[in-house]
């Protein structure tokens, strides 16, 4: 049986995105960096939107919408729905202005109180509870495209002032653990909300095979660089070498190198000395792939990596934890950063699991029509809420995309 969210936790997640932008301007949240990125102020509105449009105007009595106008400028991508603003223009949108945009946030906010403070069916409290998940996503979008937007700027801003570490850590030694072959199961199938993308469970052949204790380091990744491992093709998938052609790819985004030789990096902190025991970020899949050929290993599958998972507690460093970045792996045995840090990249093209069928109606729109052309990332970052993942997650994204907080873990037969 379903459970409808409660207003608190409702909530708790509309105001964790606030906290985000605390302190920022309308200048800091309107403009739009990349064709891929959002403005801040337009995932704001965003993440009202799919609450008016999918829960209150569709199952609520005598909902007034704010601004009839908003359907077009904040639908994503929901063909069923309507028509809706381009995407590359979203940073045009000047108006409305950062104080309506929260005035919105208020109006479905104060509705949805009301909502859920009545009889609300279970498919109904489904639709609440993806909603949510969905503002969580957004919450992680708001600062990986802050961070891109800021990265453009001379000044290199800081979102934030980042947490020291505390106390200075030796560097993890990397180790390998081993797992044994056979079918498992794989996907959702447990209590608790999942998306429509991590099920059906299903069975899957593994051969054996061993995972790396930790992500890969900036420090092993510089080594990568040192050995020409940009310059040289032998590593590269085609399409990876043309990309790093076409782009220019030198080194992971971010990283900038100054007169005297020493290498920083752009981070939510602002510009800061490259910590070479930390994890690798803001690496495309392209390049994951190239490191791991050129270390002589590989990416673990998707279904290796939530095998391995399994039974793990979801702990590690989240949004929650204030960092505003990765950080090196403690010391202990075992594998390590399996959750939060960096989201991994696998060799898993992002696909349909057998037996999948998108929900009916706008919101089958959410997962299954982008099951084309993508990687998948499992462990979520730095950047998530901690709430928000759980072993059988299935992130995906193009394989030249690298402003996310995206690294890797090798892998390799036993």
């Amino acid at each position: 049986m379903t459970m409808t969210p409660s207003i608190d936790a409702y909530r708790h997640v509309r105001d964790a995105t606030l906290r985000l932008v605390d302190g920022l301007s309308d200048a800091d949240l309107t403009p739009q960096s990349a064709e891929f990125a959002s403005p801040g102020k337009w995932h704001l509105a965003h993440t009202s939107w799919f609450f008016e449009q999918f829960v209150l105007a569709a199952h609520g009595t005598g909902y007034r919408r704010f601004d009839e106008r908003f359907g077009f400028l904040f639908n994503s991508y929901y063909n069923a729905v309507g028509a809706r603003h381009e995407r590359p223009r979203r940073g045009l949108l000047t108006r409305p202005a950062l104080a309506e945009v929260l005035a919105y946030r208020s109006h479905v906010d104060h509705a949805m109180a009301d909502f859920l403070g009545g009889r609300v069916a279970d498919d109904v409290g489904a639709l609440v509870e993806l909603g949510l998940h969905h503002e969580q996503q957004h919450q992680e979008l708001i600062l990986t495209d802050l961070l891109h937007l800021f990265a453009q700027n001379p000044l290199r801003p800081a979102l934030r002032k980042g947490r020291p570490d505390a106390q200075p850590q030796e560097p993890t030694a990397l180790s390998w653990v081993g797992f044994g072959g056979g079918n498992a199961q794989v996907g959702h199938d447990e209590a608790g909300f999942a998306f429509d993308n991590e099920s059906p469970r299903h069975v899957v052949a593994l051969r054996p095979f061993r995972l790396a204790s930790r992500v890969v380091t900036n420090r092993e990744w510089l080594q990568f660089i040192e050995a020409g491992g940009y310059a040289d093709p032998s590593a590269w998938l085609s399409d990876g070498w043309d990309t790093v052609q076409a782009q220019g790819w030198r080194a992971p985004l971010y990283w900038e190198q100054d007169e005297h030789g020493e290498r920083r990096q752009m981070t939510l902190a602002g510009l800061e000395p490259l910590a070479l025991d930390d994890p690798v970020t803001h690496v495309s899949f392209f390049e994951a792939d190239a490191y791991a050929r050129w270390a002589g290993k590989r990416l673990p599958t998707e279904a290796e990596w939530e095998f391995a998972a399994r039974g793990l507690q979801v702990e590690g460093n989240f949004v929650e934890s204030g960092a505003g970045r990765p950080r090196r792996a403690p010391g202990r045995p075992g594998l390590q950063q399996m959750f939060g840090d960096v989201w991994e990249w696998t060799a898993s093209p992002y696909v349909a699991y057998p037996g999948f069928r998108p929900a009916a109606g706008a919101v089958g729109e959410y997962n299954g029509k982008f099951m084309n052309g993508q990687y998948v990332l499992r462990g979520g970052s730095c950047a998530s809420p901690r709430s928000h993942l759980r072993a059988t997650y299935r992130n995906f994204f193009q394989p030249g995309q690298r402003w996310q907080f995206s690294g890797l873990r090798l892998a390799e037969d036993a």
